[in-house]
C-alpha cells in the first residue's frame, strides 16, 4: 500500500520459503520494498489456470537478516549483482545510456573480485496470518477455504468455508 492508502501490486519471484513463511528479494530502495516495509503487511497470490485453483496468503514482513540476504546474493550470476547496484529501481531513469554506464562502472569497479551485496538489497519475510485456497467450480460455483490462527496457539488454524 502507497503512502496515500493505494493498493499497489507487482510480480516477484518467490525464492526461499520455511517454516516462518515466504522471502522474495528486492531493492529496499525500489517501490515495492518502500511500500512492503513501511506498511509492514502484504498479500500475494499464486495462480494455477490450467489447474483451476488459487492460493492467497496474506501476512505481515520482516526484513530477512543481513546473513541471509548475503548467502543468496552470493549465488546469484553475477550480472544479476552488478544490476543491484547499477540499477535505481522505480526511480526514472532519463535514458538507457545512464544504466549502461553505472552498469560498466560497476563491473570495472569489481572485475577481479566478488561483488558485494548492496546494503539496500535485501529479503523480504511474508509470515502468513491467512491463506485462502480457491478451486474454481462449475458455473461460477467455486470452492474457498480460508485458514486463519486460532485463538489456541501458534499450530492451530481456524478453517472457513467462504460463498463463492
Amino acid at each position: 500500500v502507497g503512502p496515500d492508502g493505494q493498493p499497489s501490486a507487482r510480480v516477484v519471484l518467490l525464492k526461499e520459503w520455511d517454516a516462518r513463511g515466504f522471502v522474495f528479494y528486492t531493492n529496499l530502495r525500489s517501490q515495492k520494498g518502500r511500500e512492503a516495509l513501511r506498511h509492514g503487511c502484504v498479500s500475494m497470490s499464486f495462480f494455477w489456470r490450467d489447474l483451476g485453483r488459487q492460493v492467497r496468503i496474506e501476512g505481515p514482513v520482516l526484513q530477512v537478516p543481513d546473513a541471509r540476504a548475503d548467502a543468496y546474493f552470493a549465488t546469484r550470476a553475477r550480472g544479476s549483482q552488478i544490476g543491484a547496484w547499477a540499477s535505481f529501481q522505480s526511480q526514472p531513469l532519463d535514458d538507457r545510456d545512464a544504466l549502461m554506464r553505472r552498469t560498466r562502472d560497476i563491473e570495472e569497479k569489481y572485475e577481479g573480485e566478488d561483488v558485494p551485496r548492496p546494503r539496500h538489497w535485501s529479503g523480504v519475510l511474508i509470515m502468513p496470518t491467512r491463506f485462502e485456497f480457491w478451486q474454481a467450480g462449475e458455473f461460477r460455483l467455486h470452492d474457498r477455504f480460508a485458514f486463519t490462527p486460532s485463538l489456541r496457539g501458534d499450530t492451530d488454524w481456524s478453517i472457513a468455508r467462504l460463498n463463492p
